[in-house]
Order: structure tokens, then C-alpha cells, then sequence
């Protein structure tokens, strides 16, 4: 069967925040997301959901990928190849949109390694994520 990315649904918010309560990420809030929690894609194989990400599109000629996640149920060993058609895919989405540089986190070394072997420069010292929250 056949991977095919498409744009997450709403029916897909269920099944992320699943995901992300697996892989101990924090609880997110839809408004903190692109497009309410619905500005990214997600890839499948038939009706099995195996991973997703966000795309915020932002006001210079830059698109941040971010909360880039699989399921991790899903053992089939095309899992690389998921994650790859979908940082792929927002590579096609940023171009179609007029932007012309993605910049994306990750800690993933999974996530790292398909990143270098799609031509991304990967800086080898480590950075913060900083982050606060105004009231």
C-alpha cells in the first residue's frame, strides 16, 4: 500500500494528542498551533495514520516546521520513508507559498539523521528552546 500526505482534520486532533501523551510531550493547546491545530499535514498508509507536523507560515520568507510526531504504534519499516515524504511535503508546501527557507527544531537524532540526508544544514552545537508565556 501507498504512503499519501494530506492536510490534517479535525477528526485528527484526537489521535495527536494521543501521540504526543506517548512520546511525553507537553498537552498542546490547538491555539498555539498553526491554524488552530490544523496547519500541517499528516502522512497514512490506507486508513493507519503514521506521522504529522505543523507548518507555521510566518510574515517574512521563512515557514518554521515544528511538532513534527509518529505513531508509535506503527513498527512497519517504512517509518523513515513517512517522516521523510512528510518533511518532503512541506518543502513543497513552503515553495508553493513563496517561501524559500523552512528553519525546523527537533532533539530526534531519527528526525536529525532525514533532515541531513534532505540537504539541511544541521548546526552541531546545541541550542534552548526559550519560551515564556505572557499573561
Amino acid at each position: 500500500m501507498e504512503l499519501t500526505v494530506r492536510a490534517l482534520q479535525e477528526s485528527d486532533w484526537e489521535t495527536l494528542q494521543e501521540w504526543w501523551k506517548w512520546w511525553r510531550w507537553p498537552e498542546m493547546s490547538r491555539d498555539l498551533l498553526p491554524l488552530n491545530g490544523l496547519g500541517g499535514l499528516m502522512v497514512c498508509k490506507g486508513n493507519i495514520s503514521i506521522a504529522a507536523g505543523f507548518l507555521y507560515l510566518t510574515n517574512s520568507k521563512v515557514t518554521i516546521l515544528d511538532w513534527v510526531i509518529s505513531n508509535p504504534k506503527y513498527k512497519e519499516k517504512d517509518r523513515k520513508t513517512a517522516l521523510t515524504l512528510l518533511i518532503d511535503s512541506f518543502e513543497e508546501v513552503t515553495k508553493v507559498n513563496g517561501y524559500n527557507i523552512i528553519f525546523s527544531f527537533t532533539r530526534n537524532k531519527n528526525l536529525i539523521d532525514i533532515h541531513k540526508n534532505l540537504g539541511y544544514t544541521v548546526d552541531e552545537n546545541p541550542s534552548y528552546e526559550i519560551i515564556k508565556k505572557i499573561e
